[in-house]
């Protein structure tokens, strides 16, 4: 599964715009945790196939990591129709990852 990294050109049409879930995965090449998370997320996606997963660069994206206010990466950010309906700090497992959709 291929998650699709997005940045100011493109994140109101893949996240704001997009019908159902979108589970943005803020993060930076730099950082450790996001490097353990990216195997996490692709397998929640693959079982997920009814919620989009993307991420964010943090270092290339400063203007949506601050209109979300990110603080610590990785940070998982939840969107339903472009709403912000749930959020996760820190190295996630896939059991966080489901119980963040059910919500």
């Amino acid at each position: 599964m291929i998650i699709k990294q997005v940045d100011l050109t493109d994140f109101n049409q893949e996240v704001l715009e997009a019908e159902g879930l979108v589970l943005v995965d803020f993060g930076a090449t730099w950082c450790a945790p996001c490097k353990k998370q990216l195997p996490i997320l692709e397998k929640f996606a693959e079982h997920n196939s009814h919620v989009k997963v993307v991420k964010v660069d943090i270092d290339n994206s400063p203007d949506i990591s601050n209109k979300y206010n990110i603080k610590s990466v990785p940070s998982l950010i939840l969107f339903e129709r472009g709403v912000q309906v749930g959020k996760k700090v820190g190295l996630s497992s896939l059991n966080q990852l489901n119980e963040l959709i059910k919500k």
